[in-house]
């Protein structure tokens, strides 16, 4: 693990930081991809799927979520910086699956967000809630290590994140890109975005891609070591640090070394499904996101209203295309 202040200073200024957990192990992570590669070449992307839960468990197919527009800034960065994301943007053709991790609320005003978890077909995936909750509970108490360590960077009482993390709506979120049919040079698997909830994490996908922005405009390909963990900053976290650590904006297109990589896949009788090893770390629905005290002075303080959680993740659902729009009251 990296120290307190590296974490925080990683974050603030980058918004990602790197750690090695010797508790994760790189067998596990590549255990977890073998049986995503698995469920993605036979899902039909309707049997578990959730609409009616905004596809918060089960499977999401490609061409549902949309990222936001910001046509605005991108149009402003010069040509070296811009995402391969069109405007205005169009559907991902990346497909999730979300599975509940660690213990629910016993009560909530949010059910749809912390509803029960999905199970794909038991004979075909006899062993999927072991290995689902064995890797998904080995990334969020990573992550929780992070958040405390995070907190004590930031000079915060130690459980000043993890507390308001207790009880939320974690998801272990394997995404999954078909390469077999997405796998032309330039192709946008997931669209410039940020990620809605507290901290992401994952460990090293097959197939680079992944490009990321730092606080100053560079645009940077991320390459992470074997056994090493990719934690990234999300929403929730810039609202209770009033913008001291921002979420960081990120994209993963078909670049030359991910046709090297199908290449090498294909001759070796892999599977070329792109998965990613992804943990969603949420604040719990029913806390009230709004500055912490330390923060509450900052410049942008004023711009980060007191909101509870799961409202929060609702509005970027909606703004998504995975919510249906709230019904107007007119």
């Amino acid at each position: 693990m990296c120290t307190h202040r590296q974490a925080a200073d990683s974050l603030h200024r980058y918004g990602v930081v790197l750690v090695r957990d010797p508790d994760v192990r790189e067998e596990d992570n590549a255990a977890f991809i073998d049986m995503m590669e698995r469920y993605y070449e036979q899902s039909d992307g309707v049997t578990d799927a959730r609409p009616e839960l905004s596809y918060q468990v089960g499977v999401t197919p490609g061409g549902v979520e949309v990222p936001r527009d910001h046509c605005d800034a991108v149009t402003a960065m010069p040509a070296s910086a811009r995402p391969a994301t069109v405007c205005p943007p169009e559907a991902d053709p990346k497909w999730r699956f979300f599975w509940r991790v660690g213990k629910r609320p016993s009560v909530t005003q949010f059910p749809e967000l912390n509803a029960e978890p999905v199970m794909p077909d038991p004979k075909q995936f006899p062993d999927w809630s072991h290995k689902m909750d064995r890797w998904g509970g080995m990334v969020l108490t990573s992550l929780t290590s992070v958040a405390e360590m995070l907190a004590v960077g930031l000079k915060l009482p130690a459980d000043a994140f993890s507390s308001r993390m207790k009880s939320g709506p974690h998801l272990l979120a394997p995404t999954g890109s078909d390469l077999a049919k997405h796998g032309q040079l330039g192709t946008v698997l997931a669209g410039y975005h940020t990620d809605l909830n507290f901290l992401t994490i994952h460990g090293k996908s097959r197939f680079p891609g992944l490009h990321i922005w730092l606080r100053d405009g560079r645009k940077c390909s991320v390459a992470v070591p074997n056994g090493a963990l990719l934690v990234q900053a999300g929403k929730q976290l810039e609202h209770l640090t009033a913008g001291h650590i921002m979420a960081g904006f990120h994209e993963v297109c078909v670049t030359e070394a991910t046709l090297k990589a199908i290449e090498q896949r294909k001759a070796a009788g892999g599977s070329t499904w792109r998965v990613s090893s992804t943990c969603f770390g949420h604040i719990a629905s029913d806390q009230t996101l709004e500055p912490l005290e330390r923060f509450q002075n900052e410049p942008l303080a004023a711009s980060y209203p007191p909101i509870k959680a799961g409202e929060q993740v609702q509005e970027e659902l909606r703004a998504i295309s995975l919510r249906a729009p709230a019904l107007s009251s007119e």
